[in-house]
């Protein structure tokens, strides 16, 4: 088996892996540490990133708003 990269990992994470990959990254985390721990960080960053409530700032949305309203009266004309 190929070495395990961040990115397959990361797709294991959230699933994104063929069975045949998914067996074979179980395997490999079941012997190595280190690989383990790599997985639970990425694991507690994501569960980090779930957590954050972001949205643009009120004065943004205006000037879409804004921008949406003149070029809709510059098509209807």
């Amino acid at each position: 088996m190929e070495s395990i990269t961040l990115d397959d990992l990361l797709q294991y994470l959230y699933k994104e892996t063929s069975p045949e990959k998914t067996a074979a990254i179980t395997a490999a985390l079941e012997k190595d540490y280190n690989l383990r721990e790599k997985l639970n960080v990425m694991a507690a960053a994501s569960k980090r990133l779930d957590a954050l409530k972001m949205s643009p700032r009120q004065d943004t949305i205006d000037k879409i708003m804004q921008y949406a309203e003149k070029n809709i009266e510059e098509l209807s004309h």
